[in-house]
């Protein structure tokens, strides 16, 4: 990447992240709109992606495929947006990269967003979608999760719904600045508040209650940190350094890692909340997604039980 490029980034993401902590002290914060779609949605598709509507488990989604997908592997992409902002429309360049990367054909969704549909209904979507891949046919051995931020703290919640109900989990699950702690209670939402170029630390304290509506903002659905994650699928974790959201990555591995669950953890340095969506400007980011691509093709390879 280049000095220019890291800099003039740094500058747009500073001047979304004031936009932000405006709101987050309004009297109407995180109003529902769509504008998110113009934020990571602004890199065109190369021309040999193929992007097809679908609607599957009762939710809107696209299929998001590169042309050297393997036509049996599959991944379930859940986007960020602080589950109140987010969209196909947002995800789907970054999608594409993945679906290139990891050889396999990618579905974004469009769950409910708050606060119109506070929780559960994101998760009760990300569940009704997996289920509904499995009755299709999909094999779950040949199946990964991923998400971005609150998509990765969605992915976390998933996760547990199977496992406590004894469904087939998925191979692994790939979480890109996973959103885990709804109580704010990393230290690095205050340490890191300055470093930080795009997330602001209101924003930490405000969008969750539009989320929540009644529930405890330490339920393990919502908090993953607070979960129990024993028998957890292979994790693949990154975050990079000048992000509030720091902790939230970093203490979700720990507390996998003392569940006895298979996690990888990787630390970008001078990257910041979810840099993989800016690849097409970003080294970086390209080199993550190549990185979240190998990890997801030895899954394939090794056919990992579940």
């Amino acid at each position: 990447m280049t000095a220019t490029n890291y800099h003039a980034i740094r500058h747009l993401l500073n001047q979304q992240k004031a936009s932000l902590t405006a709101l987050a002290t309004s009297k109407e914060p995180y109003v529902q709109t769509q504008g998110f779609a113009s934020e990571q949605g602004a890199f065109p598709l190369a021309p040999d992606i193929q992007v097809e509507k679908t609607t599957i488990g009762g939710i809107y989604g696209e299929w998001v495929s590169a042309p050297t997908i393997k036509a049996d592997r599959t991944i379930l992409y859940l986007h960020g947006g602080g589950y109140v902002r987010g969209s196909c429309a947002s995800h789907r360049e970054l999608a594409s990269r993945i679906s290139r990367a990891s050889e396999s054909r990618v579905l974004v969704i469009e769950y409910r967003l708050a606060p119109k549909h506070p929780y559960p209904a994101a998760v009760d979507d990300a569940v009704a979608v997996y289920r509904a891949l499995l009755e299709t046919g999909v094999d779950p051995k040949n199946m990964v999760v991923a998400g971005d931020s609150a998509g990765g703290g969605l992915t976390m919640a998933l996760l547990q719904v199977l496992r406590d109900n004894q469904e087939p989990l998925p191979a692994a699950a790939v979480l890109l600045s996973p959103w885990t702690d709804m109580t704010a209670s990393g230290e690095s939402i205050v340490t890191r508040k300055e470093i930080d170029p795009w997330l602001a630390s209101e924003a930490m304290t405000v969008a969750p209650k539009l989320y929540l509506g009644d529930a405890d903002p330490k339920h393990p659905h919502v908090s993953p940190i607070f979960a129990d994650l024993h028998g957890m699928p292979p994790l693949l974790v990154h975050v990079g350094t000048d992000e509030i959201l720091y902790d939230d990555a970093v203490r979700l591995v720990d507390r996998a890692q003392a569940d006895g669950v298979d996690v990888t953890l990787k630390v970008w340095e001078g990257m910041w909340h979810v840099f993989q969506a800016f690849a097409p400007l970003v080294r970086e980011g390209q080199e993550a997604i190549d990185e979240i691509g190998e990890f997801i093709r030895k899954k394939w390879a090794v056919g990992v039980e579940c």
